[in-house]
């Protein structure tokens, strides 16, 4: 059991891992792979369960069945490392990006190209 929603661990693949981020596009995916390999993180990713379907309603004789949209693939990212911890990782500035740079908040977010670490994350 996680001490706090920030620290989870589960176990993925048979391996107790700690979790990086949960429900991710194969897009999301490969970034963040991309950097905790990087930081020489042993990667694990495992499709992500489907949301729980609401209960189906009675249907009236005679009436069709709604269509359902499939819900999009999403994964679940984890590391080897069941103490990995993302927000301890960003703002105790331990991972580092391929570029030579830090991972900041916001490349972690990818709401920016580049780790630039000048100007504090809380004077932006």
């Amino acid at each position: 059991m996680p001490i706090n929603k920030n620290h989870e661990f589960e176990e993925l693949d048979g391996v107790k891992c700690g979790i990086a981020e949960k429900n991710a596009s194969a897009e999301r995916v490969s970034f963040l792979k991309k950097i905790l390999e990087y930081n020489h993180f042993t990667v694990v990713v495992v499709p992500s369960p489907p949301p729980k379907a609401a209960p189906a309603a009675k249907l009236a004789e005679g009436e069709a069945a709604p269509v359902t949209e499939a819900p999009p693939a999403t994964f679940t990212v984890g590391v080897t490392d069941y103490t990995f911890n993302p927000i301890n990782a960003i703002f105790g500035r331990q991972l580092k990006t391929p570029d030579g740079g830090l991972v900041t908040q916001a490349y972690w977010y990818q709401q920016e190209s580049s780790g630039k670490d000048e100007v504090p994350y809380y004077e932006r």
